[in-house]
């Protein structure tokens, strides 16, 4: 039991990374400081855009954990990291892809206070790319 909890608070931990990298990737990819968009001014779009972050890149470490388990903890675990990271940059490309086939600039759109649809795209297009990881991870 005591090696169960050490796992949990491993995975735990390099999910709680990945969500701290996940975060600070979209705040470099949207002006100003997304902390203060979300909890200051209030922005959904900006909220609506982290969590979909946040939800995928559970969704990947999740995956992860549960179909490379009985590998070994110390495989797992680097495959929770590996996949973390793809998940993060090919979650990037998708944002940079959209932002360039969508007028106006995705990350401005997602900062503003008012709702803006293109949060729900940005958030459907995070949430898609991290669902073709988890495809590629199960088997």
């Amino acid at each position: 039991m005591l090696a169960s909890i050490g796992y949990a608070v491993a995975y735990t931990g390099i999910g709680i990374l990945l969500l701290i990298v996940g975060a600070v990737v979209l705040d470099l990819l949207t002006p100003g400081h997304l902390a203060k968009h979300i909890y200051e001014e209030r922005s959904v779009n900006a909220g609506i855009a982290l969590a979909a972050v946040f939800l995928g890149q559970g969704a990947i470490a999740f995956t992860t954990i549960w179909t490379n388990g009985t590998s070994g903890f110390g495989d797992a675990l680097a495959d929770t990291v590996v996949f973390g990271l793809v998940g993060i940059a090919l979650q990037v490309v998708a944002f940079l892809v959209l932002d360039v086939l969508t007028p106006g600039k995705l990350g401005h759109m997602l900062v503003q206070v008012p709702f803006h649809p293109a949060s729900l795209v940005s958030a459907a297009s995070t949430l898609a790319v991290s669902a073709i990881i988890i495809a590629s991870i199960w088997p």
